[in-house]
C-alpha cells in the first residue's frame, strides 16, 4: 500500500520495565519516501510527543547493524513477526501497529531478552570445539556440495522470528526451537564439529528437543533468511533416530 505523503501513524505497545504492565501510545512521524520503521521511530526520538500532546520518551527497541544482518530488531509489526530495517513504511497499512516479540520477556518497550535463544544454542554445543590455542593447522575440507548447503544454514541471525511464530514455543513448553535444531544439523556437518556430533543429538533428544516439534513449519515462512528450517528439522529426525538405534544395541 503506497502512502500518499502525510504524515505517518504509529501505534506501539510500550512496557516501562520488566514485570510492568503494557500501554499503548500513538504517534505521528513526517513522511519521507522509503523510510523503514526503525527511521520512523528515529524521527519521532527527535522530538517524543504523542498523538494526544502528551510529551514522552523516545520507543526503546534493539538495534545494531540496520541491515538485517544482526537479527536485533525483530518486532511484531501489524500481526507479523519481522525485522524493523526491513520494513518499509511505504508498503504497511496505516496506522502502523507495532508491538514487542511476545515469546520473549520485554525489558523495556520492543526490546525482549533472548536468553532463552542462546541457552538452546548452549544446550546443544553450537560451536565447533579446538584443542587448546595453538595453530593446528589447516582444517579438513568440506566437499563444495556440502558446503554450499551449509553456507545457507550459517545464515541465522538469531532474531526469533521462528520462535515467535512456533505454536510449540509457549510458557508451557521448554522446545529449543527451530534455529537451535538447524545449528545442530550445521555444526554436525562440520568435519571437525563431527566429533561432538552424538552430544549435540543426545541434547536434541532430551525434555524440550526435536520430539516437541509440532511440524506447523511456519518457521521456515518467517525466517528473514530463508533458511531451509524445515529440512533441517526433517534431517536432525533421521539423526536422532539412528542415534537412539545406535544408544539402544549399544553400538
Amino acid at each position: 500500500m503506497d502512502h500518499t505523503g502525510g504524515p505517518i501513524r504509529f501505534k506501539v505497545r510500550r512496557q516501562d520495565a520488566p514485570g510492568s504492565n503494557p500501554y499503548w501510545i500513538e504517534f505521528e512521524v513526517p513522511y519521507q519516501p522509503r523510510m523503514n520503521v526503525l527511521a520512523c521511530f528515529m524521527e519521532f526520538a527527535k522530538n517524543p510527543v504523542a498523538a494526544d500532546g502528551r510529551a514522552t520518551s523516545p520507543i526503546v527497541y534493539d538495534v545494531a547493524c540496520l541491515e538485517e544482518v544482526c537479527g536485533s530488531c525483530a518486532m511484531v509489526i501489524n500481526g507479523v513477526s519481522r525485522q524493523g530495517c526491513t520494513a518499509l513504511v511505504d508498503s504497511l497499512e496505516k496506522p502502523v501497529v507495532v508491538e514487542p516479540l511476545s515469546k520473549f520477556s520485554v525489558v523495556r518497550d520492543l526490546a525482549v531478552d533472548r536468553s532463552r535463544m542462546f541457552e538452546a544454542l548452549k544446550r546443544v554445543k553450537a560451536w565447533i570445539s579446538i584443542d587448546g590455542t595453538h595453530d593446528l593447522g589447516p582444517g579438513p575440507r568440506m566437499p563444495e556440495a556440502e558446503r554450499e548447503w551449509a553456507y545457507e544454514l550459517s545464515k541465522c541471525i538469531t532474531c526469533g522470528n521462528c520462535l515467535e511464530v512456533c505454536p510449540q514455543v509457549n510458557d508451557r513448553s521448554d522446545f529449543i526451537g527451530a534455529a537451535a535444531i538447524s545449528q545442530v544439523r550445521l555444526f554436525n556437518t562440520h568435519p571437525t564439529g563431527k566429533m561432538n556430533a552424538s552430544e549435540r543429538l543426545e541434547a536434541l533428544m532430551g525434555p524440550g528437543g526435536i520430539n516437541d516439534c509440532g511440524n506447523a513449519q511456519n518457521c521456515v515462512e518467517a525466517c528473514p533468511k530463508s533458511i531451509p528450517l524445515t529440512t533441517s528439522i526433517a534431517a536432525m529426525y533421521r539423526a536422532t533416530t539412528i542415534q537412539g538405534l545406535k544408544n539402544l544395541f549399544g553400538k
